[in-house]
Formats: structure tokens, sequence, C-alpha cells
């Protein structure tokens, strides 16, 4: 599974980057976590509005903080 946060290195994109991980480490999931901070390839997403989540290349949400038991959910969907 790839994970990618998009986001310029601002507050809000480091802490979708902080509760992926936390989610990632307790539910053991094997996952690549990568931050995008490169604007051309957040736009390629669609994504006008950081912070941005794609999950194996689906944007799960953008322009919010997604809540730890909305991230869980879709890893393990």
């Amino acid at each position: 599974m790839k994970i990618e946060v998009l986001g310029s290195g601002c507050a809000k994109c480091n802490k979708v980057k902080e509760i992926v991980e936390k989610v990632v480490k307790e539910a053991g999931i094997d996952a690549e976590i990568v931050k995008v901070e490169d604007i051309d390839k957040i736009l390629d997403y669609g994504v006008m509005v950081t912070p941005g989540l794609v999950i194996d290349g689906d944007v799960k949400i953008a322009g919010k903080i997604p809540s730890e038991d909305k991230v869980k959910e879709w890893l393990t969907q």
C-alpha cells in the first residue's frame, strides 16, 4: 500500500502525516508513506487545497485534516 500526504509542509500537512503514521503503526499495516511537496505533483491529483491524502492513487480527502477513525477506515477497507 502506498500512502501519499500532499502538502507544502504546513502545520496541517504535518498533522495529517502524524495521523497516518500513528494509524499505520497501531493497525500493523504494511505501507509506504510518502510526503509529496512538489506542487505540480499535487496538482496532478486535482488537489487545489492542502493537506491532501492519497491512498494507492485514490484521493481520499483534500483541504481538511481527517480523523484517525476515518484514516483507519480507509486503510482497512
